[in-house]
């Protein structure tokens, strides 16, 4: 029986590896991979994004495609997509796409929602690898999402149980911004966002293609911020808190 064999029965067996023994097996590449991200993470949480220009404010756009909406119950990440933005410019060529490797079979709803197949999924890389290239690009960046609480979820538990890091990269829903022009507004699927801010819609359910809507979304409502006199995310933040 081999390492992740054996790592795997002790789960299958007792549902939870003790952390002390689970760390006590990993590789020396899993260690690195460990160190590079807590790092990451570290040096994320010392920025002081929130009192930057916010024309000079770097962010990274994600979207993930997954099988369903519970990660606790077994849903996955099929496919994560991102882009790049300075300010409300978004950075075309700066992007990040990947499908996850599965065996599990996908349901004729997600395929025909995502158009993604479960052999290209057989096929595709191993989770860790997208993992860590996904923190590779991403950097020490902020994250921005639609809905975000999806993509957070399911963050937390692929990178729990893959490295068991928790996951602690600061992620800015597009509601954040979008309650300064609609304050009673709680959530907003994402085609009447774009279609208030005359943004065409296209690629739906595919990663990339998502956050890059999702970019064009955060530069319109940043750059409205912008002309209402704000300047930093922080004035963002005190003004909303005056709102609850």
């Amino acid at each position: 029986m081999g390492l992740n064999e054996f790592i795997q029965f002790f789960k299958n067996f007792s549902g939870k590896l003790p952390p002390n023994l689970y760390l006590g097996m990993q590789s020396p590449s899993t260690m690195q991979q460990m160190a590079f991200i807590k790092n990451l993470q570290r040096e994320a949480r010392q920025k002081n994004d929130l009192d930057l220009p916010l024309n000079e404010l770097k962010v990274v756009v994600f979207d993930l495609e997954t099988t369903g909406f519970h990660p606790e119950r077994g849903d996955q990440v099929i496919s994560i997509g991102a882009i790049k933005m300075t300010g409300w410019k978004i950075e075309e060529a700066d992007t990040f796409y990947s499908l996850v490797k599965t065996e599990l079979p996908l349901s004729a709803e997600i395929t025909a929602l995502t158009n993604i197949h479960s052999e290209q999924l057989q096929q595709a890389a191993d989770a860790s690898e997208v993992v860590m290239n996904f923190f590779q690009f991403m950097n020490h960046n902020i994250l921005v999402a639609h809905h975000s609480h999806h993509e957070k979820s399911f963050m937390q538990k692929l990178t729990w149980d893959l490295l068991r890091i928790r996951f602690e990269q600061r992620i800015i829903d597009t509601s954040f911004l979008i309650r300064l022009f609609h304050p009673s507004l709680t959530t907003w699927p994402l085609e009447e966002v774009c279609k208030d801010c005359g943004i065409e819609v296209k690629n739906r359910h595919h990663a990339l293609g998502d956050a890059i809507t999702t970019a064009q979304i955060w530069s319109h409502y940043l750059q409205k911020a912008h002309v209402q006199g704000y300047k930093t995310l922080r004035e963002i933040y005190e003004y909303l808190s005056k709102l609850r």
